[in-house]
């Protein structure tokens, strides 16, 4: 109980830092403390050290080069300080599946799933932010044609490399306590589906409004769970 308490002191703590170096808006915040308690209950000091390494990584590669971002269209102002649906869509599906761990007798492969979803997360963050700032060559994942960089489905080789990049470290710390496995790769493998399926999605749905970024990457992290899942069982 003492633990649950102080937990979610430094949560609330973290998310007023968030908000005064505005990183977060208010409800993003609230939002960020309710999913980290939820990953904390479930999943403990593994799921929530997950959880950092994504809010951090993200955070950094998003701020990374922004005046460089700016001046090639690259950072929309909202990107920036992030919104509660953002928070939610990146880190939604981790926050129920550690729910339902807190509320499981057997929590396998529960945790596999919730880093998963992180690893997708995370790849399509770096694979965007950094990928614009440092890739080379831009293509549609659809037909591998020549694209605008910046624009939803377009990926490059550079931008590619950073996500698998991104998902190696969640796939390491979830290893650091589950032990180095088969496991590793799944996560590594889950993560780069989930962020390729990001991908195609945003030159198909996205591009035609019908699906909004936030359930794009919605979508991302349920698609590196559920691949998981069937690697875990398959």
């Amino acid at each position: 109980m003492l633990q649950n308490i102080i937990v979610f002191i430094l949560l609330c703590t973290t998310a007023v830092v968030t908000i005064m170096l505005k990183k977060l808006d208010t409800k993003a915040a609230v939002a960020a403390v309710v999913i980290g308690f939820a990953v904390w209950l479930g999943e403990g000091y593994t799921g929530i050290i997950l959880l950092a390494t994504f809010f951090v990584t993200g955070t950094l590669a998003t701020s990374w080069k922004m005046h460089t971002k700016q001046q090639g269209g690259l950072a929309e102002q909202h990107r920036v300080q992030r919104t509660a649906t953002q928070v939610i869509a990146n880190g939604g599906v981790a926050a129920i599946l550690s729910f339902v761990s807190f509320l499981s007798v057997r929590q396998q492969p529960l945790l596999l799933m919730v880093a998963s979803s992180l690893s997708s997360a995370t790849a399509d963050t770096l694979s965007s932010e950094l990928g614009n700032v440092y890739g080379k060559k831009f293509y549609n994942i659809m037909n591998f044609k020549k694209d605008v960089r910046g624009l939803n489905g377009v990926i490059s080789f550079e931008g590619t490399i950073i996500g698998i990049a991104g998902s190696s470290l969640i796939a390491l710390i979830y290893s650091a306590q589950a032990g180095f496995t088969i496991q590793f790769l799944w996560i590594v493998i889950a993560g780069t589906i989930g962020n390729l399926t990001d991908s195609v999605l945003g030159a198909t749905l996205e591009r035609k409004n019908i699906l909004s970024n936030d359930v794009v990457n919605f979508l991302n992290t349920l698609t590196g769970a559920v691949i998981s899942l069937l690697l875990y069982y398959f």
